[in-house]
């Protein structure tokens, strides 16, 4: 993330090392470090929420991701089937704190990752409505991350041709949404393609085509 990122990581990380056969961020899906989140508040009150302080000194309160959504009707019967611990009551969802929908309270953006590979496979943004939250964003079509930059939601997708091996991706989408008051828009699309070097690795191209 850029440093003008307003986000407090909501959750323990630990390495991917409990996924097998990943080798790392090429097969892991979009641009993130190669950590999955532990999703369990180590301290929870009565409703749910475990308390936890932000810059400004005021209480923040963590959900649950994992609750969260599986009790949220938009997400899809298939990622809710497969939320499942990789190892012990480590889930593969990485949770984020941030403003980017203009809400007094913070955001909450939610990557639910594949055990394997940590392939982004659903990328969500919850919205503070009272005591409850509303998604207003998502996108399960892997792979896919999301993440907040300086106010902005970036959605990183990588492109596969027919002949790419999960390792090795043709290419890569990053688009940015800005929230207009009701829902997020698109401002901005870059797409790069990676060039072919040894043992068929990639490496990212210039951009080839960008929306202003």
């Amino acid at each position: 993330m850029s440093a003008g990122t307003v986000v407090l990581v909501g959750t323990a990380v630990f390495a991917v090392g409990c996924a097998t056969g990943g080798t790392g961020l090429r097969d892991g899906g979009p641009a993130r470090t190669e950590t999955v989140s532990k999703t369990a508040p180590t301290a929870t009150s009565t409703d749910g929420y475990a308390p936890s302080a932000t810059p400004s000194g005021r209480p923040l309160k963590k959900v649950d991701p994992v609750a969260l959504l599986k009790a949220d009707p938009k997400v899809s019967a298939e990622i809710k089937r497969d939320l499942k611990p990789c190892t012990g009551k480590e889930y593969p969802v990485d949770v984020s704190y941030g403003k980017v929908t203009g809400s007094p309270v913070v955001d909450i953006v939610v990557n639910v990752l594949s055990c394997a590979d940590a392939l982004g496979r659903g990328s969500y943004v919850y919205r503070a409505d009272g005591a409850k939250y509303e998604n207003v964003f998502s996108d399960e079509q892997p792979p896919v991350y999301a993440e907040i930059d300086r106010g902005d939601l970036v959605v990183t997708k990588q492109v596969y041709g027919k002949s790419d091996a999960l390792s090795y991706p043709s290419g890569e989408d990053v688009i940015t949404y800005r929230w207009d008051g009701e829902k997020f828009t698109e401002q901005d699309r870059v797409h790069s393609e990676y060039s072919n070097v040894v043992d068929g690795g990639s490496q990212p191209a210039p951009a080839a085509s960008q929306k202003n």
